[in-house]
């Protein structure tokens, strides 16, 4: 069975290196072990860098030791054609190349903490194609099909 692939947006990737425990940390430490794939976009990463920076500074460096060890899959910035077609999914254009990163890369599970832009907004899931929700819901979602087991 081939790997699951998670792409993780910043509020879910900053969560995850800036707090001990919680659903994002056990994402990373499931892809540091190798039994699920987390892509990223460069975009992802130099927000979570600016906001580690603001808000947590002393999770810097646990977030640049994440990024060597978890193994992360980086995808490049999206074309404008893609980033464009996103914009007509959702409502804050600014979220469009985060989406079309997420699509682009063909990733099974979009993870996020943005409520207001990507979860509450139900025409963003079914416009995208793609499956969304918070850490928790992306852990349940891999326990549903067998990826991991409930311990984990």
């Amino acid at each position: 069975m081939p790997k699951a692939n998670l792409f993780l947006d910043s509020s879910a990737l900053f969560v995850g290196v800036a707090s001990a425990k919680g659903a994002a940390r056990v994402l990373l430490e499931l892809a540091e072990c190798e039994l699920i794939t987390i892509t990223v976009s460069e975009q992802v990463i130099a927000e979570t860098e600016r906001a580690l920076a603001r808000k947590a500074p002393a999770a810097l460096p646990a977030y640049r030791q994440a990024l060597r060890t978890v193994g992360l899959r980086i995808y490049h910035t999206p074309s404008l054609d893609d980033v464009l077609a996103c914009q007509e999914m959702i409502a804050h254009r600014a979220d469009a190349p985060i989406l079309a990163s997420a699509r682009a890369a063909q990733v099974d599970y979009l993870v996020t903490l943005n409520r207001r832009h990507f979860l509450d907004d139900p025409t963003v899931t079914a416009r995208a194609g793609l499956r969304m929700g918070t850490p928790g819901d992306a852990l349940a979602w891999l326990r549903e099909r067998g990826i991991i087991g409930e311990a984990e």
